[in-house]
């Protein structure tokens, strides 16, 4: 999701970093361009955030849905993992309606995933979301575009997912490392913390070690996290933990 301003700042960063281990990538905006970014009838505007989504999953719905199994929606200053997203996703069907992402908890009874983190929904969650807007049980009832795509999840019976680790871990992140990586004193904490359905780890084990996906990150940052994911090796570093930990079960139990 980018718009016209921002295409030279942020959205040719993604494109030349993480979005290349995409299988394909669509670039969402209000104007067509030859970047290239797809034109969706809506006007920019944080007021308009939830049109502009539901306007893209309806066009990938439309034309891309035979083409994936799962459908990432990010912003374009969030860095993604994209092998760890795969890791993450294979013990789900993308057949079945799943929904995943930083699970927050409050607006929503079973929860909603943060917009900036990144979140995922599977094949059958997009016909779901399509077949709600089309019924009237989904509607755009208010610009908070991730609360907002979490209450018509729920509304369609799509499952919130727990994506955490083994040992708990968080593996979408709505902020970049140092929110996590450094302790705070209570009052500078991110506003996430008190929205998180499940507990913050803080410190050098605030995160998974496959972690998926950190947001806020600029252009600069961008490299940096490409460098450190892709090329940076600890020589003659032994894991503390099993260096490959299994995901949790769609229940948010441990799998063996």
């Amino acid at each position: 999701m980018t718009g016209p301003k921002y295409l030279d700042s942020r959205t040719r960063h993604v494109r030349e970093t993480w979005a290349k281990h995409c299988d394909f990538t669509l670039y969402m905006s209000s104007f067509a361009s030859a970047f290239p970014t797809i034109a969706l009838n809506v006007s920019e505007g944080r007021e308009n955030l939830y049109w502009k989504t539901i306007r893209a999953f309806q066009y990938i719905h439309e034309k891309h849905l035979d083409e994936a199994d799962w459908f990432l929606k990010a912003d374009d200053d969030t860095f993604v993992v994209v092998e760890n997203l795969r890791f993450t996703l294979s013990t789900f069907n993308p057949e079945e309606p799943w929904y995943l992402g930083r699970r927050f908890a409050p607006f929503v009874k079973q929860g909603y995933m943060s917009g900036g983190a990144g979140y995922v929904l599977s094949k059958e969650a997009i016909r779901r979301l399509i077949k709600g807007f089309e019924t009237g049980a989904c509607t755009h009832f208010s610009s908070i575009e991730d609360m907002a795509l979490g209450t018509c999840m729920e509304t369609m019976k799509v499952p919130a997912a727990d994506t955490r680790d083994v040992l708990g871990r968080q593996t979408f992140h709505p902020f970049p490392l140092d929110k996590y990586v450094i302790r705070m004193p209570p009052r500078q904490r991110p506003w996430h913390m008190v929205y998180d359905l499940y507990p913050v780890f803080e410190g050098p084990h605030c995160c998974s070690d496959y972690a998926v996906s950190f947001h806020y990150i600029h252009a600069i940052e961008m490299y940096a996290l490409q460098y450190m994911t892709y090329h940076l090796r600890p020589y003659g570093y032994k894991y503390r933990f099993n260096p490959v930990p299994q995901p949790r079960n769609h229940t948010g139990t441990d799998t063996g």
